[in-house]
């Protein structure tokens, strides 16, 4: 998953979140669709400012947003103050050192504000005299019991032993379940993200591969070849002479050339 998202997918975000066509979008902005297109893949190489700030104008966001100057949409006055960021926390967000982009989806999900009160609540004690007083209470009660009647350790005592809270476990089961929901719905949003991993299994994709190329005429070395291509998304047409060359090269020290020498005749010396 990406950290940062480019000038394409930007445009594209915002063009679904308005529900619109690339046709659509050509109609209102006088921008031709081929071009919005382009933008969106960013196959368009530079783009105009003219382009920009009619993009910008249309989806009422900043124009260094589309840039990736900012990662805020339309806040570029925020001050920090309002926002109680302590000086290692604004350090955390500007290092690189955590996904912002996840973290930014982490506390706007609906699920976030509960969470948050669930580990306040922890955190600060809330309940912890009211926990207490409640094991008190099941203790002497269960103590009361043994004391009078003497009995033997039956269901009733344990209900009353296990009724028993202990508070360090009940908020992590409680804060874990909290953290479950938004992390499964948010790996949902995720599952059509380009730039998360695939659904699809490694080695389904790989044997699809050999699969394909085994039918292409040639040489082990240059279906060797054409598996690294396809595997890393380098197109084999488009390879000059001398890189396929040294690809063969490459591709000649490869164990896979060795492991398929017929052992037909060859007989264990004894």
């Amino acid at each position: 998953m990406h950290t940062k998202l480019t000038l394409g997918e930007r445009l594209k975000d915002l063009r679904i979140e308005r529900g619109c066509t690339l046709e659509e979008l050509a109609a209102q902005t006088g921008l031709s669709k081929a071009a919005l297109g382009k933008y969106e893949t960013n196959e368009s190489g530079d783009i105009s400012l003219f382009a920009i700030t009619k993009l910008a104008g249309f989806y009422d966001v900043m124009t260094d947003y589309l840039l990736g100057l900012v990662e805020n949409k339309n806040r570029s006055d925020a001050v920090l103050a309002d926002l109680h960021l302590s000086d290692e926390a604004i350090e955390m967000l500007k290092s690189g050192r955590i996904n912002n982009r996840l973290f930014c989806e982490l506390i706007t999900h609906p699920e976030f504000p509960r969470l948050m009160a669930d580990m306040e609540i922890y955190v600060d004690g809330m309940v912890s005299m009211q926990i207490r007083n409640l094991n008190a209470l099941l203790e002497s009660v269960r103590t009361s019991i043994v004391e009078k009647y003497d009995p033997k350790e039956d269901n009733t005592l344990r209900a009353l032993k296990a009724a028993q809270i202990d508070e360090d476990e009940y908020f992590a089961r409680v804060v874990s379940n909290d953290v479950e929901r938004i992390l499964t719905d948010l790996k949902q949003q995720h599952s059509k993200d380009t730039s998360s991993a695939s659904v699809e299994s490694p080695l389904a994709e790989f044997k699809e591969s050999l699969e394909e190329i085994s039918q292409v005429k040639g040489s082990k070395v240059e279906k060797l070849m054409m598996l690294f291509c396809k595997q890393n998304q380098i197109n084999y047409s488009k390879l000059t002479d001398n890189e396929k060359h040294w690809l063969v090269e490459i591709c000649k020290k490869s164990n896979l050339l060795k492991g398929g020498a017929s052992q037909r005749g060859k007989r264990s010396k004894k």
